[in-house]
Order: C-alpha cells, then sequence, then structure tokens
C-alpha cells in the first residue's frame, strides 16, 4: 500500500513572534520545512509527499520543495490546522493509501519513529506518536483553580506523525466539516470524536520537539549539533 506523507506548513508562526513563520527560519543551513522534508524524502517506505502551504508564502514553499523528488504537490492551507489537513487529505485521489500527517514545526522526527508508524497501520487504521509526560498535569477551571490532576502514568504529549488509512481520516474530515461547532487541533482527536477507530499510540522521541517559541530554536539548534557528532 502507498505511504503519503502530508506536511503542515501553513502555519503564521504568530507564538514565534517573528514576521516569517517559524517553518522558514533557518537552523544550520537549511530551514526547519527542508528538515522536515528531508525525513520523508529519506526514508524508503515514504511514496509521496504533499506539503500544505500558507498561502501567503506559497511561492517560497515551491521554491524549498522543488528540490525534493517525492514532493507531488503544494496545496493551499486554511485558516485553521484542521482546515488545512482537511486541504492536504482531499488532495489525494488514491482509494487505498496510508497518510502520515505531520507537523512542519518538528523538523528532527527520526527514520524509526516514521518506520513504526507505517508498521502499526498494518494493524491499526489510526496511530498516534507520543511520549510520556515527566511533569504532572493538572486540570483547571475558568478560575484558574484546579478541578482535577490526572494519574501521570496514563498520560502522554502527543507528537507527529498521526497516521491513518485514508478512508478513516477522510471520514474524520468529513464528519467534522458537517458538525459546524467542531474545531480539533489535531487529527486524532476527529477519529475519537466520532467513533471511528481505536488509535494506537507509537513511542516518539524527546528529539521530535515542535518549535512553537523563539527559545525553541536553542533547543533545535542543539539537537543539530549532537546529530552532527553522532555522524561524524
Amino acid at each position: 500500500m502507498k505511504n503519503i506523507a502530508i506536511i503542515l506548513a501553513s502555519g503564521s508562526g504568530s507564538r514565534f513572534r517573528l514576521t516569517t513563520p517559524k517553518q522558514f527560519y533557518k537552523i544550520g543551513n537549511k530551514t526547519v520545512l527542508e528538515y522536515s522534508i528531508e525525513a520523508f524524502q529519506n526514508h524508503s517506505k515514504i511514496d509521496e509527499i504533499i506539503v500544505v502551504s500558507n498561502p501567503e508564502f506559497i511561492d517560497e514553499t515551491e521554491k524549498l520543495s522543488k528540490k525534493y523528488t517525492k514532493v507531488t504537490k503544494i496545496v493551499k492551507g486554511g485558516q485553521t490546522r484542521q482546515q488545512s489537513s482537511y486541504n492536504g487529505v482531499y488532495s489525494i485521489t488514491d482509494k487505498n493509501a496510508n497518510i502520515l500527517i505531520h507537523d512542519a514545526a518538528r523538523p528532527f522526527v527520526s527514520d524509526t519513529i516514521i518506520n513504526n508508524c507505517i508498521i502499526a497501520l498494518h494493524q491499526y487504521k489510526a496511530v498516534n506518536v507520543a511520549i510520556e509526560s515527566s511533569d504532572t498535569i493538572i486540570e483547571v477551571n475558568e478560575n484558574n483553580i484546579i478541578k482535577n490532576i490526572p494519574v501521570r502514568k496514563a498520560l502522554r504529549r502527543c507528537q507527529t506523525p498521526q497516521c491513518f488509512d485514508i478512508n478513516v481520516i477522510k471520514l474524520a474530515h468529513k464528519l467534522a466539516k458537517e458538525d459546524f461547532t467542531s474545531t480539533a487541533t489535531d487529527d486524532c482527536s476527529l477519529v475519537i470524536r466520532y467513533k471511528i477507530a481505536d488509535v494506537f499510540v507509537v513511542e516518539g522521541s524527546n528529539e521530535n520537539i515542535k518549535i512553537t517559541y523563539p527559545e525553541d530554536i536553542k533547543i533545535a539548534q542543539n539537537i543539530l549539533k549532537n546529530r552532527n557528532k553522532k555522524n561524524y
């Protein structure tokens, strides 16, 4: 079965506090987006890559993507992550395929994570990547008073890629679009909300960080430095 990666690079980078979206920020000699594309380009089991771009930065996205042979199309993103994911998913015409949806802002997803996701899709229709939480997580009410402290052992911090049988994720987005109250910051939550399939969890990595704030760049630079030392 074909394995298609969708890389969501349509964010505006408002929390990054720069005029240029974070996916175009350089770490070393490459942009964040290039690292993310390369992770899937270099994986032997990935057949195709679709990049979902911020409409205002289509030209920049095309310029960075054209050297990667597995990138087959650049799709315009929407106003929310959910809309951008929908656009990417519904740009695919294949009737049978595995879809791996990845945030461009996670430039250091490993070959192992991608491989384990593809293996898990042999048995499950939906797969999430997550790591254990080293912190206690609290739930607060509207007055900032703690209402619940979940047991940490059962908690995980979600990462990407989130991976699906194409028919499962298309159905999830179709139902979400028909449900005008539906908003989601990730794709697995839609599958769970509409009870479409069980979601299996694959172990992530502390290196698979999401670059959200300017201070995350320093962490990313250290990860890159350590990776370069290992490869030396």
